[in-house]
């Protein structure tokens, strides 16, 4: 599934969870190509609960959001699609 972000400067994630909830897939669109390819690299195959856990509210500097807390909406979406 295709995720719009907002607040960030990734403007999509592209986001594949199997039906066992793990992560197969995560890529960004924009953002800081380093840091959004570690993360993506980073959830490959945990569990959607537990990627969301650990990044869900992270804050990119005195922005509302992040990356990683708007991977964490897109895995949650992604989930009830199940």
């Amino acid at each position: 599934m295709i995720y719009e972000t907002t607040g960030t400067c990734s403007i999509e994630i592209d986001v594949t969870v199997n039906p066992d909830h793990t992560i197969e897939h995560v890529e960004f669109i924009g953002g800081c190509s380093g840091n959004t390819q570690g993360i993506a690299s980073l959830v490959q195959g945990l569990k959607a609960e537990d990627a969301i856990a650990r990044m869900e509210g992270i804050r990119c500097g005195s922005k509302p959001t992040s990356c990683p807390d708007q991977l964490s909406k897109a895995l949650k979406l992604a989930l009830q699609e199940l």
